[in-house]
């Protein structure tokens, strides 16, 4: 049987009560973004969302979605699981920018001092760590991933549909406004 999602230029799960989401429900613009908080390209992609975010403001709706490639990046996984316990505190965004601006820095320790630093209960934190509380969450990003053809990170989809032009210098902001019909 043939096999086509490799091929999906759409989303396959739409967004929902589950994702992390900045912005407005009703912004013009949806970017969702399938990331990897050890992958180095999705570190340079991390100051330009900032930067769409500030330019654009309520125009857009930002989305994350863990998309770890543990085969590459061995923290990957567990560093997703990190955000996603802070994410169970109410901390999710404190916790994705602490690790993509300390990439290099995703050892447990790490994670722990991370954690106490944007202010979570770590007794929480750790048991959530140890007894793997978010693993299965994690899985259910990446397979969303994978049925909308994702296959490495970053990946982007914008407003539902799978971006695949260039993110850097500009871009990806260039777009984004475009889709939101005003210059950026």
């Amino acid at each position: 049987m043939y096999d086509d999602t490799e091929d999906m230029p759409y989303l396959s799960v739409p967004v929902n009560e589950n994702d992390h989401v900045q912005g407005p429900a009703d912004a013009p613009v949806t970017l969702v973004e399938y990331g990897d908080f050890e992958c180095s390209y999705c570190g340079m992609a991390y100051p330009i969302i900032k930067e769409a975010q500030r330019r654009m403001g309520n125009r857009l709706r930002f989305v994350f979605r863990n998309f770890p490639i543990s085969t590459s990046h061995p923290h990957a996984r567990h560093a997703a699981e990190a955000a996603e316990a802070a994410g169970a505190q109410g901390k999710f965004w404190e916790m994705h920018d602490m690790l993509y601006e300390n990439q290099d820095r995703l050892d447990d320790e790490h994670l722990q001092q991370f954690a106490a630093r944007i202010g979570l209960d770590t007794r929480r934190f750790n048991r959530d760590m140890s007894e793997h509380h978010f693993r299965s969450r994690v899985r259910d990003s990446f397979m969303s991933g994978v049925h909308s053809g994702v296959n490495g990170t970053p990946t982007f989809f914008i407003n539902g549909e799978r971006y695949d032009g260039r993110w850097d210098d500009g871009y990806l902001i260039e777009a984004l406004a475009q889709m939101a019909g005003s210059p950026s």
